[in-house]
Parts: C-alpha cells; structure tokens; sequence
C-alpha cells in the first residue's frame, strides 16, 4: 500500500470514529448495536460492518464508550452539557447564545456538527487559549429555528441543488429530481428541509413552491415573506370567514356603550393609510379641563376567539410593510372597512379618555368601549400646515385633494391645543430620562410597475408627534390601570430592558471618533448623554450611522406578562393598546381590559407570556422583511445609477472591506479590499481603519469617500462600490 493511500484508510478510519462517537453522543441516553449504527450510517455491505464492529471495539479498549448489553454501546460521559442558540457568521463559524454564560461560546466551523442558524443546540464547552475566551462544540439539535429556504435551484439528468439565498446558510440543499416540483433549472424556490443523513454532505429536501425567475420584481418579494416564513395571502376559509361578519352598527350594540358620536373627533394618518386605527375627541368642559378621547378602533368585537379568524391574526401577529405593499394582519374587510375610523361613519371603537388641565395633569381616566363618528380626516402634512400658520387654512400643496380649503375652525383649534398639550407631555418625557429615537426613515417614489425612481426621508414633524404622544399616554395609562393597581393581574406589557454597557462601550469607541463624548455613570447621565449625541448629530453626515449605532446599543423592546418598565420611553408601566388592526398584543391588551373591567379574574399567565413570546418573535422576522424589502429596493435604484459617482460615509471597516452608505440615499454597499489597487491595505481594528502598507493612507470609520457602483446583485440584496477617493474637503 502505497504512503498515499495508507493515509487515506487512516483518514477514513478516523472519520468513522468520530462519526461513531457523535450517533452515540448524539443519543446518549440510548445504546446502540453495530447493526443500528450501519443502518444509521445507511451501510449494509459486509466490510463496512466489520469496520464498524472493530471500531467499537477500539473505542471500547480506550474506555471512550462502554458496553452496557452484550453488542450494544453507550458513550461516556464526562461532559457537561448545555442548550443555547447558534448565530452563524457567513464564514461558517458562529457563536453560541446561552444564558448559563456572560460572553457568547465561539463554536468553529469544524464543530458545528450539521446545527443551522438560528437552531437550539446542545453544547460542551472547553477554555479557548486565545485571551481566554470561551470555544465550544455542538454536540445535538434540539430544535431547528426554520426547515424551509428560498434559494436558485440547479438541475442536473438525475438530481437538483438549490443554493440557498442566505448568507448564513453554508451547504446547498440536494433534492431528489422526483421532488423538484415541476421547477426550471435557474428558478427560484421554496425548499423545505426533510433530513440530513449521518454520511451525507448536504441537507435533502422538496421544493414546495416555485417563486419566479430571480430578479423579477414580484418573485423577489415574494421571496423575502418566504424567506421568513410569512404570508402574502389570506387562505380561502379566513376571507369567506371574514366576509360573513356581520359588521353593521346596531342600536342593541349603541345601548351597551358610551355614545360619544357628538363629542368633536378626528384622525390624522399618512396621506396613503388606509387602515384608521386611532381617532382624537376634544372638547373643553365647563370647569376648563380638557377632555381628550383616544378613541381605538375595537377590533376585538368583531376578532372572536376560537374562530379560524382569530387563528389566522394570532399567528401572523403583525401586519407587514414592505416597501411596495402591506401584507396586513386582517382581511380588508376589517382592516380597511369595518374597523378603520372613516371620516363620516360610525364606528365601534375602545376608548382611554383623560380629563386634563392645561399643565397636563390627569384629573379623571376613563377605560371602556364606545361608539364614536369622525367629523375629519387629516393627513399629516395638513395637520402640520394648521400647527405652522396657527390658522384653519390648508394650502393646496399639502391638501389631500390637491386643492386649498378651510378646515373646521373648532376642529383647527383642537389641533393647535392639542400640539401645546403634546410638546409639554414630550418635554415631561424627556425631563424622566426618555431616549428620544427620531430615526430616518427611508421611501421611495414607485412608477406603476414599482420601480424606484426616487428616494426621500421621512421625519418626524410635531403633527406625526401630537398623535405619538396621546398614543403613548393612551398606552401607559392602560398598563397603569391594570399594572397598578392589582399587579398579580396577568396583562401584556411592552417592555425595555436598560442598555448592555459592553454595547455602550462599543458605541462610545465608535463615536469617539466622530468627536462625541458619552457619559455612562448611571441612568440618568446615559438617557441624557444618549439624547445630546442624537441632537449634535442632526443634518450631520454621520447622523444615519450613529443612531443606528445608538439604537443597537439598546436592547429590544418585547411582549411579556412580566413588568419591568420601559428605558427608552421612562415609563414605568407601557402596554400596547393603540394599533388593534396591525398587531395582535393590542388585541389581546383590549381583550384582558375588558375582561377585568367586567370584574372577571386573572387571566393565565403562561397562556398569555407564550402568545407574547410568538408576537415579540413574529415581530422580528416582520422587521427583518421590512429592512431586506428596502434593501432589495435600494439596490434597484442604484441599478440605474451605474455611471454616477456617489459621495458616502465609511460605516463599517472590516479585514475584508470598508462599508460605505450613500449621503443622498442611505444605500450601503461594501468596498472589497481586493479592489482597492493603489496600495496594499490593512485593517487597523484599534484605529476602525483600512491602512495603506506604503502609502499610510488611512479611510477611517466617518470618512467622506467618493464611489461608484460596481456591481448590484438584486438576488443576494449586495452592493459592491469601487472606491474613487476620499472627497476633496471645500476650502
């Protein structure tokens, strides 16, 4: 035998046996016979058998298993276990989230033993020499995250492959010819997960839907709610469900509620909303106070439990805002009709109404439902155009119907009272320690074929602030009645834990670098440290980098039954109860006020913290959509835009590349460090720099550079830019 193939049987050798011992570590509460670990290993023939048979053996005589019954093994185990959630890097290492440990377990490529991302694993954890940090394998899969892939399928006479659209998803997927659903070679699909065999390289699994040709318009969207699991249509059963509900305002209904139909009532929305969720009564009472109404549409009269309706809203949970539509949480029916606030038509709505003098001090609450009629509808930029000229006039330029009119001088004046109210209510906020988050949001202009032929940025002006500030009292006065006053009583709370230092160190690294300056010494120092650097970076350049460095800094705000208050916003107690048609915790929230309002018992905590867990969870994977949809939509724009150079920020460094987000349209691509050619560059992690060996030219972290479009990828959502230079700084 030659050297060459001894190392290879060597090779094989002590790949059986660590195959061996992983089938039995893998199960190690069950012993195996040579027989059960041939038909794992999916062997029959005689010499691999005797393979097997003497590799127990050995592994027997070195005491690494034990034979519990004649034939049949056991692993020993002297190792302790542990369960945590596997984060997969694109290189094909990740890192393990477990509870039981300060730092995430680094798990190599080597050891990450078949785990997917996102998967709940069992782990054993050894000392990392390297800074002493904590290294692991895995060792079992308890609970795969996801089973199904979008990915580009390739058909070959007697198999297929479908190569996977996510990054973290490190094996091509092999599907049996016989389960490829009639696709095309090149098309995009949904594959679903089936096995993955002990000896075999890859996953198998079935393609079970045929999204499209990759890079059409609609197949790539379609593609991103498959990626996460979401829906884009209603099943027939919940539509024909949904469209026998009776949804005409009865008298017999009117009499079990408080009428507020005459009280003076509104909306102000985006001037493309369909679904009206929340409504303002104003009126001014004899004694001076102020009554103010925040009227919500009552979904939960119609949404009844147990009915495959309810079923259907509980499990998308959310309603989704891709950049071209919205996948909502309710059919249209309800979303956009029956419980959307229409100006002119009666509606049942649920109702938190506050008594207040001008100081904004609650003298009086009142929890219940209502009927109520909107004498008007406001766009935002109409509402803002009367807090700016103080007058009833709306100019044409903001108007929803294109021409200028004369609003409702009472309904004018609520506004303007309402806008006093709302900037006290604001400055009380921030005065307690809230984190004020006026992040910018991207849109685009879309032709009729949904092609990006412009990007703009939305900002929070004081009309889109009036309404956020009567939800959010809305919302902690809901929680409060409950919350406080019986705080055994099961509710659902939306809550914010404080920020993790080793995140705020992080951030104070990076802007440091920008020249900022944070205090951490306790809460209140950090909340307004935190709200200094925001306003210093209003209009800057920098601005879109640093407050989503900020906003990562945070922890994420979830649903739970647990209190524990609200950092960001200083509040105590926070539920949410304001937005019924687009999310199911506010439907629940109505629900439990009711039924306590009734004088009925505690609800079931368990119950209810596992509906919190799937909405919290449903939550993310509806954000995840969101940010891909937008992603997907910049690359597209920048498509048409190949010849043009760009001026950006340098927001990432990394030893492969520098990030570089466009000023004008907040698209972030990557400049590879292969291509930039004038020197031989290295990654300064202390400086969050790329150095020039030679030259000494550094692009820092906050640099202005000037790029073009390389290359866009619209399938895989990347961005490659070549780097120009550094902008010429203006003398």
């Amino acid at each position: 035998m030659t050297r060459k193939k001894k190392r290879k049987s060597k090779k094989g050798i002590s790949n059986l046996t660590n195959t061996i011992l992983s089938i039995l570590k893998k199960d190690r509460n069950q012993s195996f016979n040579y027989k059960q670990i041939a038909a794992k290993l999916g062997v029959n023939d005689a010499s691999s058998r005797n393979q097997i048979i003497k590799t127990l053996a050995k592994l027997a005589a070195k005491q690494e298993i034990i034979q519990v019954d004649r034939g049949k093994f056991k692993a020993v185990i002297n190792t302790e276990y542990h369960t945590g959630i596997l984060d997969l890097s694109a290189k094909g290492s990740g890192y393990i989230i477990c509870d039981e440990f300060d730092d995430d377990v680094f798990i190599a490529s080597n050891n990450i033993n078949k785990a997917l991302n996102g998967d709940e694993v069992e782990f054993y954890v050894y000392k990392r020499r390297k800074r002493g940090k904590l290294e692991g394998e895995i060792t079992n899969i308890i609970k795969r995250d996801k089973s199904d892939y979008v990915g580009i399928i390739q058909i070959h006479s007697n198999y297929a492959f479908v190569i996977a659209d996510s990054a973290k998803m490190y094996k091509d997927i092999f599907v049996p010819i016989n389960k490829t659903f009639k696709a095309e070679d090149g098309d995009k699909v949904l594959v679903k997960l089936e096995d993955w065999p002990e000896n075999a390289d890859s996953p198998y699994g079935k393609v079970i839907q045929v999204l499209g040709k990759p890079g059409d318009h609609n197949t790539e969207i379609h593609s991103i709610l498959a990626e996460y699991g979401l829906p884009h249509e209603f099943p027939h059963e919940v539509e024909a469900f949904a469209n026998t509900l009776d949804t005409s305002i009865t008298t017999e209904e009117i009499s079990k509620r408080r009428d507020m139909r005459k009280d003076l009532t509104f909306t102000i929305d985006p001037k493309d909303a369909k679904d009206f969720d929340d409504a303002l009564s104003f009126e001014v009472l004899d004694n001076g106070l102020y009554e103010i109404g925040i009227h919500i549409a009552d979904v939960s009269h119609y949404l009844q439990e147990g009915t495959v309706l309810d079923d259907e809203a509980y499990e998308r949970a959310t309603s989704i805002y891709l950049v071209d539509r919205v996948v909502p949480m309710l059919p249209e029916v309800l979303s956009n009709k029956a419980c959307s606030l229409r100006p002119h038509e009666e509606k049942y709505t649920f109702s938190a109404v506050f008594q207040m003098n001008d100081k904004c001090e609650i003298k009086n609450e009142w929890f219940g439902r209502t009927v109520t009629y909107s004498d008007a509808r406001y766009a935002y930029e109409e509402a803002q155009a009367i807090i700016e000229s103080k007058t009833n006039e709306i100019p044409k330029e903001v108007s929803l119907t294109g021409k200028a009119y004369k609003t409702d001088q009472k309904l004018a004046d609520a506004i303007l009272k309402m806008d006093e109210l709302a900037k006290i209510m604001r400055q009380k906020r921030m005065g307690s320690g809230a984190i004020s988050f006026d992040k910018v949001e991207v849109k685009f202009n879309l032709d009729q074929e949904n092609n990006p032929v412009g990007v703009f940025f939305k900002t929070s002006q004081d009309a889109n602030k009036l309404i956020e500030e009567f939800m959010l009292l809305a919302n902690r006065k809901v929680s409060e009645f409950i919350g406080k006053k019986d705080p055994k009583k099961t509710f659902v709370y939306r809550v914010h834990d404080e920020p993790d230092d080793s995140k705020l160190a992080n951030l104070q690294g990076i802007v440091s670098k920008f020249g900022y300056k944070l205090n951490f010494k306790d809460r209140k120092t950090t909340s307004a440290s935190l709200n200094n650097l925001l306003k210093e970076v209003n209009g800057k350049k920098e601005q879109n980098l640093v407050d989503t460095l900020a906003i990562r800094s945070m922890s994420k705000a979830e649903y739970t039954t647990h209190n524990i208050g609200h950092y960001g916003l200083a509040f105590d107690y926070y539920s949410h109860f304001t937005s019924p048609i687009r999310r199911y915790p506010d439907v629940m929230a109505h629900r439990l006020l009711q039924h306590y309002l009734d004088g009925g018992k505690s609800a079931n905590e368990e119950a209810y913290e596992d509906k919190c867990n799937h909405s919290s969870s449903m939550e993310n994977l509806a954000t995840k959509a969101e940010r891909d949809s937008i992603k997907y939509m910049q690359i597209k724009f920048m498509q048409d835009h190949k010849d043009d150079e760009f001026v950006g920020v340098i927001s990432g460094v990394t030893d492969w590349g520098l990030y570089v987000e466009i000023i004008s349209n907040k698209c972030e691509g990557m400049v590879s460090v292969r291509d930039m050619k004038d020197d031989h560059y290295a990654f300064d992690q202390d400086q969050y720099a790329m150095v020039g060996r030679n030259t000494k030219a550094m692009y820092q972290l906050g640099d202005e550079v000037v790029v073009k479009v390389k290359n866009t990828d619209l399938v895989k959502k990347h961005l490659d830019f070549n780097l120009v230079g550094k902008k010429e700084i203006e003398q």
